[in-house]
Parts: structure tokens; C-alpha cells; sequence
């Protein structure tokens, strides 16, 4: 009998690979624009080193497919609502759109009906 409802396993995998992003894409941006000198890029390297072990632990609950496209999802949309809020980067109305149509697709990708 198939069950119905939202993966959690998906989401929670997808939320720690996205946080990794979330520290260091940051911190990148910010030795790009010379706030942080280039030493502070150490961080994101090392957690970087982390998310194979994540994606590792998180294939045995989902396949390959499934898992990168939620994660790169969820990516794509917290990382760009990071842009505009903490850096002030700008999005169009349509560009908006996309990040809105983001977020209707993780719930999509995550459910089990």
C-alpha cells in the first residue's frame, strides 16, 4: 500500500546540503568583494568537502536524480533570496516569478502520491 504525503528523508537531506551552500557561497561573495580577506575561504572548502558525505548518507533513502534536483533547487532559491536581502542584488519580476515556480516544484518534487 503506497503512502501518500510529503518525503521528509528528501527535504532533510536537501536542507543540510543547502546549508552548506548557504555558509559558503556568503563567504565567497564576500572575499570577492574584499570584506573578508582570501584566508576566510578556507570555510567554505572544508565544508564543501562535507556535502559528498551528505549526498553520500542521503542516497539511500532517495535516488541520485531526485536528490541533486531538490537540493540544487532549494539551493537556488535560499541563496537568491540571500543576494537580494543581504547584498542587495536586484530580480526582475519575471526572474521573481521563477524563484515562486522554484518553490512550487520542491513541494512537487517531495511529495509521494
Amino acid at each position: 500500500m503506497a503512502t501518500s504525503g510529503f518525503n521528509v528523508s528528501i527535504l532533510v537531506f536537501a536542507l543540510l546540503m543547502t546549508a552548506v551552500d548557504v555558509i559558503a557561497f556568503p563567504l565567497v561573495k564576500l572575499v570577492s568583494i574584499d570584506t573578508l580577506g582570501s584566508n576566510w575561504l578556507i570555510l567554505p572548502v572544508f565544508l564543501y568537502a562535507l556535502q559528498p558525505l551528505i549526498l553520500f548518507r542521503s542516497l539511500q533513502f532517495e535516488g541520485l536524480a531526485l536528490m541533486n534536483l531538490t537540493w540544487n533547487t532549494l539551493s537556488i532559491i535560499v541563496i537568491t533570496l540571500i543576494g537580494v536581502c543581504c547584498f542587495k542584488e536586484k530580480l526582475s519580476h519575471t526572474k521573481s516569478m521563477g524563484i515562486l515556480l522554484s518553490m512550487v516544484s520542491i513541494g512537487l518534487l517531495t511529495y509521494e502520491g
